[in-house]
């Protein structure tokens, strides 16, 4: 059974979240919607690497918390709650020099207040490069949350 609150979730919706942010220039793209799992791309490239030419850590937490926190707004009705990450820490095992990296994000808890995604990310041969758990806070929103009237907030938000 679907974990998502909109069940026809889709990746043109998951991307919508991140037209002129971050999330588009360094090139994170979803690539799939699973029951209970996004998927989501992203190059090793010079927006990526550190200056050993290597895939850079902040990158992939940038990534992690990136799925993650979508994860959490599409499981929750928008109109009464958003997300805030709380706290994301990452172990790097492996390094990334070229292509692109794959995170997997699924829950570890889905309660009323909090989330707790476990994301893995793999290189090109699906070796795990970084595992990471996220913590996210669901709170209710109000008609005083500055978000509300800012004209940059999407649809989806």
């Amino acid at each position: 059974m679907s974990i998502w609150f909109d069940k026809s979730i889709n990746t043109e919706q998951l991307q919508s979240f991140g037209n002129q942010t971050m999330i588009e220039y360094i090139g994170i793209k979803f690539t799939e919607v699973g029951e209970n799992f996004l998927k989501a791309t992203m190059p090793v490239d010079n927006r990526t690497i550190q200056s050993y030419g290597l895939l850079h850590g902040g990158a992939s937490v940038t990534l992690a918390e990136t799925i993650g926190s979508i994860a959490s707004a599409s499981v929750v009705d928008k109109e009464k709650y958003y997300c805030v990450g709380l706290e994301i820490n990452a172990n790097h095992i492996r390094s990334a020099k070229s292509g692109f990296v794959v995170g997997t994000v699924t829950p570890v808890h889905l309660g009323n207040k909090t989330h707790v995604w476990e994301i893995k990310i793999v290189d090109n041969q699906e070796k795990l490069v970084c595992i990471s758990r996220l913590t996210v806070a669901i709170l209710p929103r109000n008609e005083n949350d500055h978000f509300n009237n800012n004209p940059r907030r999407s649809a989806h938000l």
